[in-house]
């Protein structure tokens, strides 16, 4: 059985049992909930736990790898000005149409003291933001170490940019070994994920089946109306890159014929870097040289996630609705740009984005909580959100072939 279906069954089993139990209290007398929600708390935990090294080994191998980074050099401004002009896109997807949309949902008082009782961990957040002038000193951590430590996130990444920029100024004979090193950690990384999302089926239904018990139908409207909005969004904003490949003058329908078993691939698979071999088949039949696409289709699936700041911005106005949390046009820009910013360094994997959120929570005192609860519909969002991607990805690399040709490096 494919890991994608075993997942939905998962999720399925928990939404369907904790139904069961929320309108048969009587089949519920041991309160099941108490014992398999700290199954759901452990399996987040356990994906928590990968987020320092992993994020860190992804940076510095892609800054600090001088080839690397002299191709993304030699791709030019044009390309560059095209990655954040598109993550810009998604963001503003975010702003002008997640925002007002997710903020009209309405969950009543109950259901929001049963979710924060559901989700209830060990670290407590605060429902208020902090002020914007404490949040940006925060950004350069005293102390880098303590920041890994205390899991500070964002400051201990802008310190890991710097440090491989600085790393990157070393001969290759001396920066050989620290990037070997993180290379290693990278895979064992990914090693050690892809164990943990063996167990996602097992940790998405002990997720959901307390939460499903506590908000029972309520619980079901609010995430279907969530998964409506996001899903619609990112076909959306999907659709939009239509426009730029029209404007390149590639045919719409050979586009939309070459890249739809790419698409496929993503959807099933969850993975930007398991459908790169087909992504790249489909850019060059295109058109696309194939130095073209060896050089940016690499540096896309590694730092360039197109639905991501959509898609993940949308799920934190979803936990700031379900935990009571106003947020004022300020804080809902300040959230859109800083998860763009952070999509750069999600890895190519399922779920891969969900990463990068917790620095966003911690930093701006978000509920932490809520991600689990991302987690738990997260099957199909990603689903919807890779597909994205990998058209991203083809239309990136039609940009750089038209714009800045690699065979005359």
């Amino acid at each position: 059985m494919h890991h994608s279906t075993r997942i939905l069954i998962g999720l399925g089993l928990g939404l369907g049992f904790g139904l069961l139990m929320a309108f048969n209290p009587d089949f519920n007398t041991i309160r099941l909930e108490n014992y398999i929600a700290p199954i759901g708390t452990l399996w987040v935990n356990g994906i928590r736990m990968t987020v320092i090294p992993l994020l860190m080994a992804l940076l510095i191998t892609a800054i600090a790898d001088e080839s690397i980074g002299d191709r993304i050099l030699e791709l030019g401004t044009k390309t560059i000005a095209t990655i954040g002009g598109l993550i810009l896109l998604s963001c503003s997807f975010a702003v002008f149409l997640a925002a007002p949309l997710i903020m009209q949902l309405r969950i009543n008082d109950d259901a929001n003291t049963a979710l924060l009782d559901a989700t209830e961990t060990s670290t407590q957040t605060n429902n208020e933001l902090p002020p914007f002038s404490d949040w940006l000193v925060s950004l350069i951590p005293s102390n880098p170490i303590a920041a890994a430590a205390e899991g500070e996130m964002l400051p201990l990444m802008i310190f890991t940019g710097l440090f491989a920029t600085a790393l990157l100024q070393l001969s290759p004979e001396k920066r050989s070994p620290l990037l070997t090193f993180f290379a290693s950690l990278k895979e064992t990384m990914f090693v050690l994920i892809h164990w943990i999302m063996l167990l996602a089926p097992i940790g998405v239904f002990a997720l959901v089946f307390p939460l499903v018990i506590n908000l029972g139908v309520q619980a079901i409207s609010a995430l279907l109306s969530f998964l409506l909005i996001t899903c619609s969004l990112i076909i959306l904003l999907a659709c939009s890159l239509l426009l730029v490949v029209r404007l390149l003058g590639v045919n719409l329908v050979q586009f939309a014929r070459t890249i739809a078993p790419v698409q496929v691939i993503g959807f099933s698979t969850r993975s930007s870097l398991a459908a790169l071999p087909a992504t790249l088949n489909a850019t060059v039949a295109l058109g696309v040289s194939e130095k073209t696409a060896g050089v940016v289709l690499p540096i896309a699936v590694t730092l360039f996630k197109f639905a991501s700041p959509l898609a993940r911005t949308a799920g934190t106005y979803f936990i700031a609705v379900l935990y009571g949390i106003e947020l004022d046009p300020f804080q809902i820009l300040i959230i859109a740009l800083s998860i763009g910013l952070l999509s750069f360094y999600s890895p190519g994997i399922p779920s891969g984005g969900l990463l990068v959120m917790t620095p966003i929570y911690v930093s701006l005192g978000l509920p932490v909580a809520g991600i689990g609860i991302l987690i738990a519909v997260d099957l199909i969002v990603d689903m919807f959100i890779t597909a994205a991607n990998v058209t991203a990805n083809a239309t990136l690399a039609l940009v750089a072939d038209r714009f800045t040709k690699i065979e005359a490096f």
